[in-house]
């Protein structure tokens, strides 16, 4: 049947509306940005400015369009995430039009519009997605039935972070596109904390440095640029992390931050070095923009997920992976390496080779492409050495780690042992999976070791099945990939250590998630500060960061 359905958008300070049919055609789209004249967005006045601009927008959409209201079939609007006063101003606009028309309503999540317009008018079809903006900062990807989240930010989100260091050194609002301006006069990098913790990132410690080399004394466009680099190579880098794992062969980019063209070169870049492919929209269509609402509401209403008025409360905290997705079957699309590559991580590439008459891994960090030179030196040279050092301090906990017999700092590489076994990622994956104790028992023995590793005050910092191998005798469990490790006896970094673990886990092995990782804590349980780490979890989780 065909069906024309109207999009309304206002989460933040964007007002949007957009006309789709059915057909995947986008007959409309009408949009006004709200630019203060100091100072950021506030909730309030997004929300007055969308009450005085849906009217005329949706008029200038039917013109578009050549359409009348009588032609529309159906209504949809953002639930969240979002501002509160600014997403129940559009919804009460969204229930008013639906309810005088007497047509169905869909409230649709936020994000995913962002992510189905992409797939919409890139023509991909099963990418690891990369959304960025004011609000939201996230990687995620289809599987089991949703979008997981594979990584995301553990506190502001990348377009607050450029916002409010603009805002701070006097750029005004939008901060991004003046940051990417003056970036574009400086190639002096000045070094910034750089945080990545496994597939997730902190941009609040990167912006408090970057204000306070700007109120030192440093030059405003030395500052940008450090600032913008070093963002952007998190950002990137989290993502080829989430692509290294899932093994996905596409990956999109969509949000208001996807306008930067530094970003948008810096994962070409990335996804080319990872034999992937790189999609992005046109601009009009990263940015929040109402007919990506139009859109997803079609695939929503198509597949049996019709509202009642009742049924669309506004959600300020709509998280992705909470919305089903029954319109996505499991793509068929694998992601193929060349013959010579035993395996490609996020970082580095993995090589045979033979030492001392003995079958042995190299491990080399190779050149990342997307990262300027100040910093890919630095991060390479400080993981290999970090890596071998705590695999080494790992053994001496009581953690099977493999046996370390050369380290080339010149070359970024490590010579190990090649280990006999099995990736946990490939078992708990299998379509012919273990049954359910084995499965329980699996996540035990890595709970225990996890124990181990944290009570010796060692981080691992990258916990996910792909660093987990099963030996040959099916009971013991050896640790790889140390790179991001630290040494840390804090609770705050076990906690983090663990709820990365979880949600990788939970991105690619969502049937058994929550399973595996309720038995990892029972086999955290004889930690030393297991009760602190399990609450501080729960507290990380609760913190409302994770939009």
């Amino acid at each position: 049947m065909y069906v024309i359905c109207i999009g309304l958008e206002g989460t933040a300070e964007k007002t949007g509306v957009g006309i789709v049919d059915s057909d995947g055609h986008i007959l409309a789209l009408q949009g006004r940005a709200l630019l203060p004249e100091k100072g950021g967005i506030h909730p309030r006045e997004a929300a007055q400015h969308h009450a005085e601009n849906l009217v005329p927008l949706i008029k200038k959409s039917l013109n578009e369009a050549n359409l009348s209201l009588e032609d529309l079939d159906m209504v949809a609007f953002a639930r969240g995430p979002g501002l509160g006063p600014a997403l129940r101003t559009v919804a009460t606009a969204a229930r008013s039009l639906a309810l005088s028309l007497d047509v169905p309503i869909v409230g649709v999540n936020h994000c995913i519009g962002h992510i189905e317009i992409g797939r919409l008018t890139t023509g991909c079809q099963d990418p690891l997605t990369l959304y960025v903006s004011g609000g939201n900062t996230q990687v995620t990807a289809f599987d089991a039935g949703r979008y997981q989240i594979f990584g995301e930010t553990l506190d502001i989100a990348i377009g607050n972070c450029l916002d409010q260091f603009a805002r701070t050194v006097g750029l005004g609002h939008p901060g991004g596109p003046r940051v990417e301006e003056l970036a574009l006069a400086s190639d002096n990098y000045l070094k910034l904390p750089y945080t990545v913790k496994g597939m997730d990132l902190s941009f609040s410690g990167l912006l408090t440095a970057a204000i306070r080399k700007y109120e030192s004394g440093a030059a405003l466009e030395d500052v940008c640029h450090s600032l913008q680099e070093t963002a952007f190579a998190m950002l990137v880098e989290v993502t080829e992390r989430a692509l290294a794992h899932s093994k996905k062969s596409e990956v999109l980019l969509v949000g208001g931050v996807a306008a930067n063209q530094r970003l948008r070169e810096m994962l070409e870049v990335m996804a080319q070095e990872h034999y992937a492919e790189f999609f992005m929209p046109e601009m009009k269509y990263c940015g929040d923009n109402g007919a990506m609402n139009a859109w997803l509401g079609l695939l929503m209403y198509q597949n049996s997920k019709k509202m009642d008025i009742c049924d669309t409360r506004v959600k300020q905290r709509f998280r992705t992976d909470q919305v089903d997705v029954p319109w996505r079957e499991k793509s068929p699309l694998k992601l193929k390496l060349p013959s010579e590559l035993l395996a490609k991580g996020a970082e580095a590439n993995i090589y045979p080779d033979h030492y001392l008459d003995g079958e042995v891994l190299v491990k080399k960090r190779v050149v990342k492409g997307y990262r300027i030179k100040e910093i890919d030196d630095y991060l390479r040279k400080k993981r290999t050495k970090n890596e071998a050092k705590l695999m080494a301090e790992a053994k001496r906990c009581g953690v099977v780690t493999p046996l370390v017999y050369d380290v080339d700092l010149k070359e970024y590489s490590i010579t190990m042992e090649k280990v006999q076994g099995l990736e946990v990622k490939k078992i708990f994956s299998s379509e012919d999976p273990l049954d359910l104790n084995q499965i329980r028992s699996i996540s035990r023995t890595i709970g225990e070791n996890v124990a181990l590793l944290h009570d010796c005050g060692l981080i691992h910092g990258d916990l996910t099945t792909s660093n987990l191998i099963l030996g040959e005798d099916g009971k013991s469990v050896v640790f790889i990939d140390f790179g991001l490790g630290k040494v840390s006896d804090l609770v705050e970094d076990k906690g983090v250590d663990l709820l990365v673990f979880k949600k990788a886990i939970n991105g690619i092995h969502y049937d058994i998630s929550q399973e595996c990782f309720d038995h990892i804590l029972k086999g955290y349980e004889g930690a030393r500060d297991y009760r602190e780490v399990v609450a501080k979890i729960e507290e990380i989780e609760g913190r409302g960061r994770y939009t």
